[in-house]
Order: C-alpha cells, then structure tokens, then sequence
C-alpha cells in the first residue's frame, strides 16, 4: 500500500495520476521471487500499465512486455528494450511488415489466420516464434464484459475448431481466462486446457498463461501458483509465461482530485475536477466503486456527498460516500488503486483534460513526469 500522502504537497497538481515508486517496487518484488521459485517469465501488460517513465525500473524485475496493437508492440521495444510478445484476435495486411519488427512473439487467433501470414513471417529477416492463441470455453469471470470465455467469443480457437488438425510451424500455446483473480481459477482453467487440448501441448516450446493474475494482491496462494507452473512445466517440458497488467501497479497509485463546487439537489453533489467516464473509465464499465482515503459508505460518517465528474454526461458519476467533515471547494482526495487501466483507457471526452501524470520518488519527493492540455485535444480530432 502506499504511504501516507500529503495532498497538499507543493508541485503536486489536480487531477493527477500519482504513482509511488515504492510500492510498485514492492510489487515488482514479489513477482520477481514467483519468476524464480516457479521458473516462468513475466511479461507486463501494456493494455493495463504502460507508464514508460517507470520501465526502467520494471525491466529490472520482468522478462519484457505482452502487447496487442502495432503502437504497443512498438512502445513495448522502443522503451522496454526486452521481449516483445503481440497478439491480436485480427492483423491488419497493411501494418503486419512493421509488427515483425518488433515482435519476437507472435500469437494468432486461428490457423486459418497463421495460414495467411505465414508466408510474411518466414521471409522476414527477424525470427519470431510464432504461437496460437486457444479458448479453453472455460469460464471464471463473473462479469461478461471481461470474461474472454463467454459464449461467442472472438478471442481463440475451440478445440472443436483444431480437431484434427495439425500446428505446423507454430511453437506455443496461449490462453486467457482470468481477470482479478486468485490461482485456485487457474488451476481449474489448467484443467479445462489440459482436458480439450492435450494432444497439442507436448511438444511445445513455450505455453502462455494470459494475464488476469492477481498476484501482487493480499491473501493471493502464491505457493499454489508457483506448483502449478513447475508442474505444468514439468509435465510438458516448455516455458511457461504469465502477463499480469494490474497486479504490477496494484495499489501504487493514486488519482488526485480537487472539489470545485457542491451542488444541492435532495443530496450533496461535490463536482470534481476530474471525470468518471474521462479518466476512470472501468468505474462505468465494469462498473464498481472505488476507494477513497479517509472516506466510508453513505451514512458511515456525518458528511455524505455523492462525487461527480466535470463532463455533461449524466452519468458521470463515482459514487456516494460520506466523510467526517464537510467538503468544501478547493478540498483534495485521493482515489485509491488508481495505477492500472487508467491512464491506458482515460479519453478527453467534452475536452475534459487529461490528469496530469508524476511519480512520487523513495524520498517523498514528487516528480511530474507529463501534462496535458489543448494541443492533446485537439491532436486527436481533424
């Protein structure tokens, strides 16, 4: 978790995305000690942390990055300077000459699709490894927005789909089925692999576990997470790779946001300077309710407000929560765990700014690392 903060500290500014450096590390740690005791690489998601200034502190701990679009993959070797892992449900014909060069990984989502770029990847002058991405039709998450197993789905190929067929050329596996979840749901995913797919995983030279892992979090069996690797890779003798994006930033940052006027109608609504469907988009998709320091449920303390974003969306709304003294104009909060999926989703719908970005050093001091203003709005539209 991190340390106490002080809201008010000078060059801090409102909004801001504020990441401690201590606690990532903290986290960066932990799944160092799970890269060594299970013997898998770890690979950061850059579709739920992509903070650049702090990637050479993290390639310190981890294997490289796992992407999904050409400006990630690109991202990911420019700034990252490791392993670059890519996959996509569709590759476009027209920017696959530049993924090759900077993939060293690259999963398709069916052989039909392989078949197609197969022929582009074997004339390029780079060696990649090239691998296919399974869907296992094994449900863990509950809410079907992230569930990559929910009926339907695009994101893999059945083994309905693969029955009878061979994986020439292609060198690993890779499945997806968890989001903010503990091993205990991987271990049935591993089942559920194991049980459709078998034929195909001897042999392999490496099978990726997705991400979704929640390994950095309280409580999480580790212990249960670094057998089930050695175990897997035990049986079918390949590398095995994790690509947790949350659980590197969980609980490592902060938004800092300011109270620019309470308004009254048969409840107080304090207006931030910040937007649930702007800069914390997940509050509406997901949808769930974040913490904030120092604040409780309706009710729990004297004070209760109902915190809104600055856009002209209605529903640009965070939540209820009480406090134990009024809030005024002018007053800050900090929206807790906000690291992750956060500045890679946020938008500047209404031309509502982006929050400024900073990093809060070892010493306590903060660093503002990036600020946004007109040309960023104005940059996206013709």
């Amino acid at each position: 978790m991190i340390a106490k903060l002080n809201l008010s500290a000078p060059g801090l500014p409102s909004p801001c995305y504020l990441l401690d450096e201590a606690a990532l590390e903290r986290n960066l740690r932990v799944l160092a000690a799970v890269r060594s005791r299970s013997g898998a690489s770890i690979l950061l998601a850059l579709k739920g942390f992509a903070m650049f200034s702090l990637f050479p502190l993290i390639r310190r701990y981890l294997d490289g990055v796992c992407a999904s679009s050409l400006d990630e993959a690109r991202l990911g070797r420019e700034e990252f300077g490791k392993e670059v892992h890519l996959y996509a449900p569709a590759y476009r014909p027209d920017e696959f000459s530049a993924l090759l060069r900077y993939a060293d990984h690259l999963v398709f989502n069916s052989l039909e699709q392989w078949e197609r770029f197969r022929p582009r990847v074997q004339a390029g002058r780079r060696r990649i490894s090239c691998g296919l991405r399974i869907n296992p039709e094994h449900s863990e998450v509950k809410t079907p927005l992230y569930d990559p197993c929910a009926r339907f789905s695009r994101l893999g190929t059945t083994a309905a789909a693969l029955a009878g067929r061979r994986l020439d050329g292609l060198e690993g596996l890779h499945f997806h089925t968890l989001c903010e979840l503990d091993s205990d749901a991987l271990e049935r995913t591993l089942a559920a692999v194991e049980a459709n797919f078998g034929p195909y995983l001897d042999g392999l030279a490496w099978v990726n576990f997705g991400g979704g892992h929640h390994i950095t979090r309280p409580g999480y069996d580790r212990d249960r997470l670094v057998r089930l690797v050695r175990n897997f890779a035990a049986r079918h003798r390949c590398r095995v790779y994790l690509e947790p994006g949350e659980a590197i930033a969980l609980n490592a940052g902060v938004l800092v946001a300011s109270v620019l006027e309470i308004a009254r109608n048969e409840m107080e609504i304090a207006i931030l300077d910040t937007s649930a469907a702007a800069h914390l988009p997940d509050v509406l998709e997901m949808p769930y309710r974040p913490r904030i320091a120092g604040a409780g449920e309706p009710g729990q303390y004297p004070h209760t407000y109902r915190l809104a974003g600055l856009s002209c969306l209605a529903g640009d709304v965070i939540g209820d929560y009480s406090f134990p003294k009024p809030l005024r104009p002018g007053d800050r909060i900090a929206l807790l765990d906000m690291g992750h999926y956060t500045m890679v989703k946020n938008n500047t719908f209404n031309g509502v700014r982006l929050p400024a970005i900073a990093i809060r050093r070892r010493s306590g001091r903060i660093r503002v690392v990036r600020r946004f203003g007109y040309s960023d709005y104005r940059g996206r539209l013709s």
